[in-house]
């Protein structure tokens, strides 16, 4: 699968820490995991927005929050939900005159202050439409539609698109053969 430009990828692999098809553990459900995680995913954020960031040390207590950020965020990307709550920022003016905005606080706090930042920025940038969870209801994986249109549906239409196809085009036979 193909990553979300920029800083949204970011939100994507936040969303895509939850369990799915072939991989069956929640990179959130125990400290370790999610420690992993956070390093990796703040190093790529990171590389590839400037940002000189790491990842926040994560503790036990961290992880309900994380989790029900995870979720308020799939809420927030279906157009529901009563958002991710408040996250602490940092506005700074850095040496070219830019206005920078930087996560504050620890652990969960400041992975929620990555994932405001980019969210607005897509927001801005006219790109939050495009990251989806896919329709199919057994399966929660985020994407980034890239299609020209913006009418992706499924992370992967072989995986699961052909398998939602397959079921309303026999709906539909069964439909006529009773009529």
């Amino acid at each position: 699968m193909v990553p979300a430009p920029s800083g949204l990828a970011f939100v994507q692999d936040f969303l895509n820490t939850r369990a799915r098809a072939g991989r069956t553990d929640d990179l959130l459900g125990t400290v370790r995991d999610a420690q992993t995680w956070a390093d990796g995913a703040v190093d790529a954020w990171s590389g590839e927005t400037g940002a000189n960031a790491r990842g926040p040390r994560l503790r036990a207590a961290d992880l309900p929050r994380l989790r029900a950020l995870r979720d308020a965020t799939v809420e927030l990307l279906g157009g529901n939900g009563e958002g991710v709550g408040d996250v602490a920022l940092v506005a700074r003016v850095d040496s070219t005159g830019r206005v920078v905005l930087e996560p504050a606080g620890s652990g969960a706090e400041v992975l929620a202050g990555i994932l405001a930042i980019e969210v607005f920025r897509a927001q801005e940038g006219d790109v939050w439409r495009r990251l989806k969870t896919c329709r199919k209801e057994t399966c929660p994986v985020a994407f980034y539609d890239r299609s020209p249109n913006n009418a992706g549906a499924w992370h992967d239409v072989r995986v699961c698109g052909n398998a939602v196809n397959l079921r309303a085009s026999r709906a539909r036979r069964r439909a006529a053969t009773q009529e």
